[in-house]
This record gives structure tokens, sequence and C-alpha cells, in this order.
């Protein structure tokens, strides 16, 4: 997530209230998780296993629990609680608007689109040219749809991502401050949801279908092409390359890669990332050659103690 403008460092830190490392003109430009960070981001961290990801990733700006050594070109902000105060820039830099209209005023609508009766279009979204949004579709606030989109009913595009940080009292919810991107030529089925970027983007690409009753969680990135058959679940900050086909029930972990051209096929777990032009069945998933054979391998186990036993 980018600020509206460039921010410096003394300017964060008196916002969350923490102490500082560095030039207090230190250039802050927005903040982002670590997958996604780039010269000019703050990061936060929270444990120690972790710290020297986060010092050392491209994040010039690290919220941290400790103080620590700066490294060099680089700025702390040093907070008790690094979640809590991520949070507290979540909501000042994106807060929460309400809407009391089903079509928000801000919201830019593309010529030859059509939005069918009690969807909902929330602050600041774009949907592009020729689209055919059904009844009863949420399209929370900034989300960008394409061109001959088409989305049907009771899909939601925007949820908050299911990202928690355990506390004694019960589970703390990451805000969530990113959108959901949707290229052109895509299609969506029924009852799909499809949550929002953490701080970054959830985007689907361009010409890829998605059947009904489909999840995809927060930051993953689908590419051109893909076909997504009902009932997958596709957990957060997933990389599904072009040409990508999932059959149906599918699950997959989070922070995994698809290869481009792989095919998965029905009621596959997908634990690890997976290379692409092949194609996968099982839970774990593995090359479905492979897995059927094991599978028939195992048919034969009693006849071999049968013969064990004569």
């Amino acid at each position: 997530m980018k600020f509206p403008k460039t921010y410096a460092l003394k300017d964060i830190a008196e916002i969350i209230g923490s102490e500082y490392i560095g030039d207090a003109d230190f250039p802050v430009h927005g903040m982002n998780e670590i997958h996604v960070v780039e010269a000019g981001d703050i990061v936060f961290v929270d444990h120690p296993k972790y710290y020297d990801k986060a010092l050392q990733s491209a994040a010039t700006i690290v919220l941290i629990n400790k103080e620590v050594d700066c490294p060099e070109g680089k700025a702390l902000l040093i907070s008790d609680d690094p979640f809590r105060d991520f949070n507290t820039l979540t909501r000042h830099f994106q807060p929460f608007q309400s809407s009391n209209v089903s079509i928000s005023p801000s919201a830019k609508i593309g010529e030859g689109t059509v939005i069918q009766p009690n969807t909902f279009v929330g602050n600041n979204v774009t949907i592009g040219k020729n689209c055919l949004i059904h009844a009863n579709v949420s399209i929370y606030d900034g989300t960008v749809i394409g061109d001959n989109v088409i989305i049907h009913a009771g899909t939601v595009l925007g949820a908050d991502a299911f990202y928690y940080k355990k506390r004694p009292e019960g589970f703390d919810q990451l805000l969530s401050g990113g959108r959901v991107v949707i290229h052109n030529n895509v299609g969506i089925g029924a009852l799909c949801t499809i949550d929002k970027g953490v701080t970054g983007d959830t985007t689907i690409g361009e010409g890829t279908k998605i059947d009904n009753q489909v999840h995809v969680g927060h930051d993953t990135v689908i590419g051109k092409k893909c076909l997504i058959a009902a009932q997958t679940g596709i957990a957060g900050c997933v990389i599904i390359e072009d040409e990508v086909t999932i059959w149906g029930q599918v699950g997959m972990a989070s922070g995994i890669t698809i290869g481009a051209k792989a095919i998965v096929l029905a009621q596959s777990g997908i634990g690890k990332s997976l290379d692409g032009g092949k194609t996968y069945f099982g839970s774990p998933a593995e090359e479905a050659r492979d897995k059927m054979k094991q599978l028939a391998n195992i048919k034969r186990i009693p006849d071999i103690l049968e013969k064990l036993k004569g």
C-alpha cells in the first residue's frame, strides 16, 4: 500500500507513538508485507526468528519490537507491539468508509456494463466496459475490474484477509488495506469469495475462468487463461502461473507456486510448490502417473500378504 504522499520517519513514529532509529526526515512511501516490499516501504516483524529476514529485505523501514543494529541505508521504528502498530497505520491511511447506497458515487463504471439488482458497489471501485455483474454481488471498496468481465450471483470481491495473531484473550486480526484486481475477459462463477490483499493486490489474470464456490485468499496472484473448477480453496500469497488447470475440490497451502500449464486433478491437496507442465494428483499431490501406480500397488498388498503366508 502506497501512501498519498511521502512522509518523514518522525511523522510515522508520531502516528504510532514509537521511538525511531535513523534520520528524522528519512522518506517513507508506504507499507507492505515482506513478500512484496520495496524501497520506501515499512515492513513489520515481531518474532526473533524473522528479524534477519525483515532487516535484510527490500523494505527500508522496519517496524520491530527490539532495538537492534540498523542496517545501512535503512531506518527502524521501535514498538512494543509491531502487529498492533501496523494495524494503526492501516486505519490511518486506509480507514473504513461506510456507504448507504447500493452503488457508490465514487465508483467508475464503463460503457455497456450491466449491473443487476441488489449488487453492492463500494467506494472508489472501477469497473470496465461491457461487463455483466449479476444480482447480489458484493464488490468492496477499491476493487478494480477490467473489461468484458462476467461475475455471477452471490460472489464477494474484497473481503478481509484470514490473517490473525493469537493473543491470550483471543485472535487479533491483521487489517486489510489492499485490493482485488480483476483483469479483462475474466469469468467468475456464483458464490465465489476473493479476499483483498493485506497491503497489496489479490490479482486474477486476463482470460482466467473461475467456477462456482471457489475461494481465493489474500495476495494470491492467478495468471492468464487459467481454469479453476468448483469448490477449490486457495490460501493466501499463492502464485498460480499462466494456463494452469485446477479441477474441483483442490486445496492449496499458503505461499506456494504452481508452475505454468500445470494440471491439478480433483480432490488433490497441495502443500508445496509444483513445477509447470505436469499433471498432479493426490494429497499430498504428486505427479499423477506416479500416484496412480502407488494406489495400484496398495491394492496388491492383501494378495502379497496371502502369498507370504503360504
